[in-house]
């Protein structure tokens, strides 16, 4: 009987098409390490029998903590063709030296669910939290301003913006699972937090990691309100984004659903405008598609769309495509927002601004849009 493990099982007639391009190798060097990740450098053998050497990243909460000369089983499926992981493989299995069970204790929620490494962690709304009951009868927000981004470059920046208006106010940034599910990956998080201009991260849908665990969008945006204590949440995907270059494929609608959940719990929506003068692709010059799909036709409750007043033809054009959300056409209120002082906030940034690999003298706009989105969020918080 043929033993080969890529049969198709019984009762199938063929064999499922891979759909992960598995390597092994072994750990020569450890590199950079922020909360809850752990960069290193890995001796692989590629498929034509050629040696290479791999940056790769661990998550020492799902796989443990690499040593120098450990075998790790890596998933370089998206570093091959050049998508999602930051120039990273992603460690699987440091399989001769498994990390140890959790210690017993409360949670029951399943993240990255199904999947091998589906996590399981304990939720700030569920059952075995000690917050349970102020969940049971929590269902507003209290009027707090949430700024909803497409990109989570925008992060820093609408925080930048928020603390030139308020620099007391205490922030949460609630991450949505439209990019990288753990937060571990963003070095970003980890730096705003250090720096004391982020007080802290929930995780929802199946991205995990964050200081809280949440089920929804919605006991997210309940739990930095009630449980953490923000002024303003920055509500965004992790790291990575996915776009397909059509109308509705990308993940970027879910910034029109944050905008419902917002005004379902009574808070304050603020949407942040993704913008650009130098990005190369004429459907995200200006104002972005995504920025007007998402806002123009997924949200369906209004909110207080940031318009940055930006110099010359570039803020004309901005003003221009930005209308198209407003009454009559649309049923946001629109707020143009000065961007004196802004450029100053940016660049006292504690973490290096990029976005779509632009930094901030690449791109000034992209970040003075968002910048004046926190603006905004803080004279109304």
């Amino acid at each position: 009987m043929n033993s080969d493990t890529r049969d198709a099982p019984a009762g199938s007639d063929r064999v499922p098409a891979a759909l992960v391009r598995w390597r092994a190798g072994r750990v020569v060097a450890l590199g950079r390490s922020w909360d809850g990740a752990q960069e290193l450098r890995v001796d692989v053998t590629d498929a034509d029998g050629a040696a290479v050497e791999l940056t790769a990243l661990a998550y020492p909460a799902l796989v443990g903590v690499p040593e120098v000369g450990d075998r790790v089983l890596l998933n370089t499926s998206a570093l091959a063709r050049g998508l999602g992981t930051g120039g990273y493989a992603l460690v699987v299995a440091i399989p001769d030296r498994l990390p140890p069970d959790p210690p017993p204790g409360p949670g029951h929620l399943v993240k990255g669910r199904y999947g091998p490494l589906q996590a399981m962690v304990l939720g700030v709304d569920e059952q075995e939290s000690e917050h349970h009951e102020a969940f049971a009868g929590a269902g507003s927000v209290d009027g707090m301003p949430v700024v909803v981004a497409d990109l989570h470059s925008a992060l820093p920046a609408v925080i930048a913006g928020l603390r030139a208006e308020r620099p007391d106010a205490k922030v949460a940034y609630v991450m949505t699972d439209g990019g990288a599910l753990p937060a571990w990956f963003s070095r970003t998080v980890a730096a705003l937090r250090d720096a004391g201009w982020l007080a802290a991260c929930v995780t929802v849908g199946q991205s995990f990691g964050g200081d809280l665990e949440a089920v929804t969008l919605h006991t997210g945006l309940l739990a930095a309100r009630h449980v953490l204590g923000a002024d303003a949440v920055v509500v965004a995907q992790g790291p990575g984004n996915l776009g397909t270059g059509t109308r509705w494929g990308f993940s970027g609608v879910a910034a029109g659903e944050a905008v419902n959940a917002t005004a379902v719990l009574g808070g304050r929506p603020v949407a942040s405008l993704r913008v650009s003068e130098a990005d190369p692709r004429e459907r995200h010059r200006g104002v972005s598609h995504h920025s007007l799909t998402a806002y123009g036709q997924v949200a369906l409750s209004p909110a207080d769309v940031v318009v940055p007043a930006l110099p010359g033809d570039l803020g004309a054009r901005v003003r221009e495509q930005a209308a198209a959300l407003a009454a009559p056409q649309g049923l946001h209120r629109l707020v143009e927002v000065e961007t004196g002082g802004l450029l100053e906030a940016l660049h006292a940034s504690p973490v290096r601004l990029s976005t779509m690999g632009r930094g901030l003298d690449d791109d000034t706009a992209a970040f003075l849009s968002a910048a004046a989105a926190g603006r905004h969020a803080g004279r109304i918080s």
